[in-house]
């Protein structure tokens, strides 16, 4: 295409002219003013300030589509990997149809690779056939069910998960992630933005915890849906087999008078804290990774059947983009 270009949009200039038109798809039935001040809570972020930009496409310039970029890191067999997330990739639709996404994701993989980036990964809500073609996986991604009232109903003296607990939190959530090889690390300044996150959307929000001493010993975080009659959970963690036992009672007091507990299937340390349940695939948020470096891709050939065969996520959903 003539006149391609890969550009920074900034804030505003994305708030303008991408924001008013992308909102009909990711807003979930959040008002417009709602919608641009979640997008504000992670640009104006330390971590925003210093791992997140968007991008765009122009031809002849005009700006023809625009994604999301995250700065991450993952973690795989003691190896780091610097990583790239790419979200909300958009077109206006009356110029859909040009392959105008594709030159946008295809450019900025080219231009990932050439600094030094190890990987991409996405959650795609699109066919991953899409991501697929420009040399993405996917990986196994699937939600569970549980009936409330399937799971542990013992009392628990139960906390509100405050911002005054979130370093415990922290500790918590590392104690947890140190028993499995491959996951997204979690710096200082992605659990402030997380905070910034949680605290910036209150409404049907119940974060729980237990202490033990100064420390916990488990804590769950997620929301009330109660159209849908259901606690959707964002993660939970503990750190060690009294606190396991501890997450479904935990979930029990967090659904309260709702019917069911849903959410992802949580990665493989984590899944039997949780009775069977129900699992299923999911249908959006499906995890996609793209190695870009020479030592990724010999480290994805080498761990890739693994991956693909194991039935629990390997990221929460907390750190879907």
């Amino acid at each position: 295409m003539s006149g391609l270009e890969l550009v920074q949009v900034t804030a505003d200039d994305y708030i303008r002219d991408v924001l008013p038109h992308s909102a009909e798809l990711w807003s979930y039935g959040r008002g417009f003013e709602e919608y641009v001040a979640d997008f504000r809570t992670t640009a104006l972020s330390a971590y925003g300030k210093r791992r997140f930009r968007t991008v765009g496409l122009r031809v002849d310039s005009r700006l023809v589509s625009s994604c999301k970029r995250y700065e991450r890191e993952l973690r795989c067999d003691g190896q780091t990997f610097r990583a790239v997330g790419i979200g909300a990739v958009f077109t206006p639709p009356a110029l859909r149809g040009r392959g105008y996404a594709t030159a946008l994701v295809g450019a900025l993989l080219d231009s990932e690779r050439a600094s030094g980036i190890d990987l991409a990964y996405l959650f795609s809500n699109i066919h991953p056939l899409f991501y697929e073609r420009l040399g993405f996986t996917a990986l196994p991604s699937r939600a569970i069910s549980i009936r409330a009232s399937s799971l542990d109903g013992r009392k628990l003296d139960a906390v509100a998960l405050s911002r005054h607990e979130w370093p415990a939190a922290r500790r918590c959530f590392e104690a947890l992630e140190r028993q499995r090889p491959f996951g997204l690390r979690r710096t200082a300044l992605v659990w402030d933005w997380i905070e910034a996150r949680r605290a910036s959307a209150p409404a049907g929000r119940v974060d729980l915890a237990v202490r033990r001493g100064r420390a916990l010993a488990a804590y769950v975080t997620g929301r009330r849906d109660v159209p849908a009659d259901a606690y959707v959970v964002d993660e939970f963690a503990f750190a060690d087999d009294t606190g396991r036992a501890a997450i479904a009672p935990l979930l029990r007091v967090a659904a309260g008078d709702l019917r069911k507990v849903v959410g992802w299937l949580p990665p493989d340390v984590a899944r039997d804290a949780l009775p069977a349940g129900a699992v299923k695939r999911r249908r959006e948020g499906i995890a996609m990774i793209a190695p870009l470096s020479a030592i990724a891709r010999s480290r994805w050939r080498d761990r890739k059947d693994q991956i693909l065969r194991d039935r629990s996520d390997r990221v929460w959903s907390t750190d879907a983009i």
